[in-house]
C-alpha cells in the first residue's frame, strides 16, 4: 500500500481548448483558445527539469525551456516571460506558429514514453499573460553605443535581429516595403492562426525600448543599400523573405479565378478580407475551390477559402498524406473543418468559359515510385486516369522563390543558382561588407523559428562587427 501511494500519478498532457470546427470554419477568430493559469501550471508540472535538456538544443533560438517552465510551476509568470525574452523577442508568435512537434517538443524526454510537454502552449500562455495582465516593465538594455543598424524587412528574422541589437544598445530602424510591419507574420499567416493584434503588440513592445519602423520603403527601389550607408547606417541586415510566387506551368493558368497563394493570402490578410463584409476586399470568393500543394501555406489558403464562404474546398496534392509537409496540427484542423483531400493527384490543365473565367480543372491520378532528391517518393502518372473537377477558384501553394528586386540591384551581393543570397550559415555575413542576410531570402521558404534562429546568429555577428570590427 505504501508503495502504491508513493508513486506519483502521471499527469496527462493538457489539451488546448479550441473553437468547435462547425463554428470556426465560418469565422476568422483564433482557433486555439489558450490555457488558463491552472491548466498551464498543471502542464508545466509534467516537465522533468532535465540536467541536460535536449529540448533546448531542439530550439533554433535556444530558449531556456526548463527555466521558464519551472517559473510557471512557481506561479512566477512575470519571471517566466523575462526568461524567454533572454532569447526570443516574439514568444506570442512562436507559441502559436512554431512547429514544436519537430523541434523542442520533438526532443522532449517526457515524449519518449508519453506525450511531450506542451512547450509551445506554455510559451503562448506566459506571453499572453504579460500582454493582457503584465506590468509593462521593459527588458534591460545596454548603454547606447551610437551605432546605427538598418533592418530590411520586418518578418521573423528582421524582428529578431532588431530585438537582439536593441537590447545590446544599438540604434535600429526597420525598413518595410508594405504599409504595415510584420512581413509574412501579417500577410501570409491567417488571422485564425496568428491574430494581427498579436504581431502588432510584439512590435509595439519593441518600439517602447527604441525600435523605429519606416513603412512603404522598398529597399532596392526607393533606396539602395549603398545609400543606406551614406545615410549613416553602420550595418544592414537583409531579411526580405522569399515572396516570388511559384506556379504550376500548366495550360490555362492565366484564367480569371487562379491566384498564387502569396497573392491570395495577402489580399485576405493585409487587405482585410477576414473582416468581410465590413471591408469589401477585392478577392474572388469561390464556392468550389481547389488548392494545390500540401504545406502550411496550402492549409492556410484552403481554410481561408472556407471562411470566405466556399461550399466545397479541396486540397490537390500529387503525393500521399505521409509526404505532406504541413504541420500535423494544421492538417488535422483542416480535416475537422471539412477540407477534402485529393491525394496522388496532379493538375493537367485549367478550363475556362467564354469570358476567360475558371470553371474546371483536369487532373491526373498518380502513384508513388522511387525516392527523389528530397527523399520523398517520386509521383508517377497513371496513364488513362485523367478526370475533370468543377471549380471556380484555384489557389497555387507550391512554394515561392527569391524576390529579385533588392538582390539584383546590388552586384556586390552574390546569389546562388536559385537566386537566394549567399550568406555564411554561422554569421549571416554576405559578400558585401557591412551587410548580413537571413531567413527565407537565404534558405528558401522555411519556418518562422528557423528564420529567427538565422536572425539571432546575424545579430551576434553584427554586434561583434560594430563593437570590435570583426
Amino acid at each position: 500500500m505504501a508503495e502504491q501511494t508513493s508513486k506519483k500519478e502521471k499527469t496527462p498532457r493538457q489539451s488546448m481548448p479550441e473553437q468547435k470546427p462547425e463554428i470556426r470554419r465560418r469565422n476568422f477568430d483564433e482557433v486555439p483558445l489558450g490555457y488558463d493559469a491552472e491548466t498551464a501550471i498543471r502542464e508545466a508540472s509534467r516537465c522533468l527539469q532535465c540536467k541536460k535538456p535536449s529540448c533546448v538544443s531542439g530550439c533554433p533560438v535556444e530558449v531556456d525551456i526548463p527555466g521558464f517552465i519551472q517559473l510557471i510551476v512557481e506561479k512566477n509568470f512575470k519571471g517566466a516571460i523575462r526568461k524567454i525574452w533572454e532569447k526570443n523577442s516574439l514568444p506570442a508568435v512562436c507559441g502559436r506558429v512554431c512547429p514544436q512537434e519537430i523541434q523542442c517538443e520533438g526532443e522532449c524526454i517526457v515524449g519518449k514514453k508519453d506525450a511531450p510537454v506542451a512547450i509551445g502552449n506554455l510559451e503562448r500562455f506566459v506571453a499572453d499573460q504579460e500582454r493582457l495582465h503584465g506590468s509593462g516593465e521593459l527588458p534591460k538594455t545596454q548603454s547606447p553605443t551610437g551605432k546605427k543598424v538598418a533592418v530590411v524587412g520586418s518578418g521573423p528574422s528582421g524582428l529578431t535581429v532588431a530585438g537582439d541589437l536593441l537590447l545590446k544598445g544599438h540604434d535600429v530602424t526597420i525598413l518595410e516595403a508594405f504599409h504595415k510591419p510584420g512581413g509574412v507574420l501579417v500577410y501570409g499567416i491567417p488571422e485564425f492562426r496568428l491574430p494581427k493584434e498579436i504581431v502588432a503588440s510584439e512590435i509595439a513592445f519593441m518600439e517602447k525600448f527604441g525600435l523605429k519602423v519606416e513603412c512603404n520603403t522598398v529597399v532596392g527601389s526607393t533606396v539602395s543599400l549603398d545609400e543606406l550607408f551614406e545615410q549613416g547606417y553602420d550595418a544592414v541586415f537583409v531579411g526580405v523573405g522569399a515572396g516570388l510566387p511559384s506556379f504550376l506551368n500548366v495550360p490555362g493558368e492565366n484564367l480569371i479565378g487562379i491566384y498564387s497563394a502569396n497573392e491570395y493570402l495577402t489580399r485576405a490578410n493585409l487587405m482585410k478580407g477576414y473582416l468581410y463584409p465590413q471591408y469589401d476586399t477585392p478577392i474572388i470568393k469561390g464556392k468550389n475551390v481547389v488548392v494545390f500543394g500540401a504545406g502550411n501555406v496550402a492549409m492556410d489558403s484552403a481554410r481561408t477559402a472556407m471562411r470566405l464562404g466556399a461550399d466545397r474546398v479541396r486540397i490537390v496534392y500529387r503525393r500521399s498524406k505521409a509526404e505532406m509537409p504541413a504541420r500535423a496540427a494544421e492538417i488535422h484542423h483542416a480535416e475537422e473543418e471539412g477540407i477534402e483531400f485529393y491525394l496522388l493527384t496532379a493538375p493537367v490543365r485549367f478550363i475556362g468559359d467564354e469570358k476567360g473565367r475558371l470553371i474546371q480543372m483536369e487532373g491526373l491520378k498518380m502513384e508513388l515510385g522511387e525516392p527523389d532528391a528530397s527523399g520523398r517518393r517520386r509521383p508517377v502518372p497513371i496513364k488513362g486516369s485523367e478526370f475533370i473537377l468543377d471549380c471556380d477558384l484555384a489557389v497555387v501553394a507550391v512554394g515561392a522563390g527569391a524576390n529579385p528586386l533588392l538582390t539584383k540591384s546590388d552586384p556586390d551581393i552574390h546569389l546562388n543558382k536559385w537566386g537566394y543570397i549567399v550568406a555564411d550559415p554561422d554569421t549571416g555575413k554576405t559578400t558585401k561588407k557591412g551587410v548580413w542576410a537571413g531567413g527565407d531570402i537565404v534558405t528558401g521558404s522555411a519556418t518562422v523559428i528557423l528564420a529567427m534562429g538565422a536572425g539571432r546568429k546575424s545579430a551576434n555577428s553584427i554586434h561583434n562587427y560594430l563593437t570590435w570590427g570583426w
